[in-house]
């Protein structure tokens, strides 16, 4: 009768700890299905969105890839390294393919799309490319020496000018208003306070050798926008036009003294703005609202 006992008592400790074994498996399953469903109900920190923004694109070589930090050095032709950030928002490609960020290492030559962020450079797409990488550059001239024939820009991507290499076969263009493209271009066109816009590759030793040269502005140079006020600012004097023929925004000074009208002017407003260009900024001569 005691053996009896012993074995009931036996049997009933190993179905209880068999018991506990598979509350344990069950209670594991149910978090693991519940953080699955956390997961799958997009319950995790999402990434912002993408940073607003007219984008750069920059060529160079790719140094010094941090993927704890998510960012990397560039060294870009015709001025100094810059440091770009990266995240699962960038896109990264090689000659055109689409490729993991792991895939994204140093020595790569690239062209980075970039833009600001706050005042971080920050990388929307990255294509690693077999051939030599172009980028594109846009501000105003500092100098030009025809005879070494070295081109030196002030752009707002960079903290250090850009130093290109301009070419006998390079092509200088004037765009924008027919009153100002309708005057014959050329190297002659590159004064300080010219505002360009410039297409380049790398050359030999790594300098930045300007393909294409495009005349943005003159000093001196006559305007005439049209178009509504995105932003206006009656103490400083500045207002924003977005002008629809060409789609840009424009930094526009002007005196409140000399344009009474300008009481009357609203953000939003449709206006029409002569303005001179004097080397550092469009100056308004006439304001009128349309």
């Amino acid at each position: 009768m005691e053996r009896l006992l012993a074995i009931v008592v036996l049997s009933g400790v190993a179905i209880a700890q068999t018991a506990a074994v598979s509350a344990q498996t069950q209670q594991i399953a149910v978090t693991q299905s519940a953080l699955k469903a956390e997961s799958a109900r997009g319950d995790l920190p999402a990434l912002p969105p993408v940073p607003k923004g007219k984008s750069t694109i920059v060529g160079g070589e790719i140094q010094k890839v941090d993927p704890v930090l998510d960012g990397f050095t560039l060294k870009v032709f015709g001025q100094k390294s810059m440091k770009i950030l990266f995240d699962e928002r960038t896109q990264i490609f090689r000659d055109g393919n689409k490729i993991s960020l792991r895939d994204l290492k140093s020595g790569d030559r690239a062209s980075v799309q970039t833009i600001l962020d706050g005042t971080n450079v920050f990388a929307l797409s990255v294509h690693m490319l077999s051939r030599a990488p172009e980028g594109e550059c846009e501000g105003r001239v500092l100098s030009y020496n025809p005879d070494t024939r070295e081109l030196t820009v002030n752009s707002a991507m960079s903290r250090v000018p850009i130093k290109l290499l301009v070419m006998a076969d390079t092509s200088v263009t004037r765009e924008g208003q027919s009153s100002f493209t309708s005057a014959r271009a050329g190297q002659s066109d590159l004064v300080k306070g010219a505002l360009i816009s410039a297409t380049f590759a790398s050359g030999k030793n790594g300098r930045a050798v300007a393909n294409q040269i495009a005349i943005l502005a003159l000093p001196g140079s006559a305007f005439v926008f049209s178009g509504d006020l995105s932003m206006l600012d009656m103490h400083s004097g500045l207002l924003v036009l977005v002008d629809p023929r060409d789609e840009k925004s424009y930094k526009i000074s002007f005196d409140p003294v000399l344009f009474p009208t300008s009481q009357d002017l609203r953000q939003g407003a449709h206006v029409r703005v002569t303005a001179d260009f004097n080397g550092t900024r469009y100056v308004a001569r006439a304001i009128s609202v349309e």
